[in-house]
């Protein structure tokens, strides 16, 4: 965007668009809220994938609490917490999307092998046209979780090398693609196959519907539970570089490992404590959809493209980036009451560290 400037982190092109202050305000709190709201809902997807893998394998054991099965998953972030940088896990990276096909795949084929329920609804869930209402406004945080990656596009951008003759935006760009491709492939037969052979009765995650054959659905939790691992560490990364920077650079602290450690350690307990306490896997989707990615998704980029731009009053481009913020501003305000609306009801049966 400006010739031999290159925007590393989200925030750094807040700070171009709006000033070095008010960038770092518009844009740090929200990008923090998203990255901390994706770990917190891995963080309760990996415990929920690993307790279904359980009881799968082991039907005939004691039930173990969901609290001790995210408390597992949590003392594997804190060991993968302490890799230096994004480069340091790509490998676990491209295990978490190879699981992401293999376990969407098992999910719609055993779907499509199971047949039609008897006793299928494709009705609305809700008894009463408001509760309707509420759920329409919680799916569309759902759907804006849903496609979220480019929260943290800048960030992963900064990892590819980049020259005036190979601008990283070129391999940025294909990788983009490719993976709305394969997201486009995950989520389209499960959705549609899933909607169809379970109608509402469709848990929030399709595999904990699935019981038979069970070796197969405990392998698709077990791929699920890689796939977290990896999402999670891609999210977390870039929190650990904002609090490290802040610590060092505002706070006077002196860079070492300690402070590394201290700091990484804190923040994984940080979402493990969270995700015990509000396991509700529907509804964190919806709300922090709703009022995290909306923000950083919809509108904040337009605003960007508009400030920095100034494209021609009622053009194509002007329209299409006004549409957008209208549409982001309206989401983030709906999906939210839909979702805390979705974790009350949820909440009144369920008992704290379960």
């Amino acid at each position: 965007m400006v010739p031999g400037k290159r925007f590393d982190r989200y925030h750094e092109l807040g700070q171009h668009a709006f000033g070095e202050k008010l960038g770092l305000w518009i844009v740090v709190p929200q990008q923090l809220v998203v990255q901390v709201g994706v770990n917190i809902v891995y963080m309760v997807t990996g415990g929920k994938s690993l307790k279904k893998f359980h009881d799968l394998v082991c039907s005939d054991c004691k039930d173990i609490r969901l609290t001790y099965f995210i408390m597992i998953f949590a003392s594997l972030q804190f060991v993968l917490s302490h890799l230096p940088n994004l480069n340091s896990i790509t490998v676990v990276s491209l295990a978490a999307a190879v699981m992401s096909l293999s376990y969407s795949t098992i999910a719609w084929g055993a779907t499509l092998n199971k047949g039609v329920q008897p006793d299928v609804d494709y009705s609305y869930k809700a008894s009463t046209k408001t509760g309707a209402v509420f759920d329409f406004f919680a799916a569309l945080g759902d759907i804006a979780f849903a496609y979220a990656g480019h929260n943290v596009v800048l960030e992963i951008q900064a990892t590819i090398p980049s020259t005036p003759e190979k601008p990283s935006k070129k391999p940025m760009w294909r990788g983009a693609f490719l993976a709305y491709v394969v997201v486009a492939i995950c989520y389209f037969p499960v959705a549609l196959i899933g909607y169809w052979y379970y109608g509402n009765s469709v848990e929030d995650n399709i595999l904990i519907s699935l019981e038979k054959p069970a070796w197969l659905i405990a392998t698709a939790n077990m791929f699920v539970v890689v796939h977290v691992i990896g999402s999670y560490q891609i999210y977390a990364m870039a929190v650990f570089d904002m609090l490290e920077t802040a610590l060092v650079k505002k706070l006077h602290f002196s860079p070492s490992f300690m402070l590394r450690f201290v700091t990484r350690t804190v923040y994984v307990g940080f979402t493990m404590v969270v995700g015990i306490c509000i396991p509700f896997f529907g509804g964190l989707l919806s709300f922090f959809g709703g009022f995290a990615f909306a923000p950083t998704t919809y509108f904040l980029p337009c605003i960007m493209w508009l400030s920095i731009y100034k494209p021609k009053k009622f053009s194509f481009s002007w329209i299409a980036n006004w549409a957008c913020i209208v549409l982001g501003i309206s989401l983030m305000i709906v999906s939210p009451i839909g979702a805390l609306r979705h974790i009350i009801l949820t909440a009144k049966d369920y008992e704290f560290f379960s």
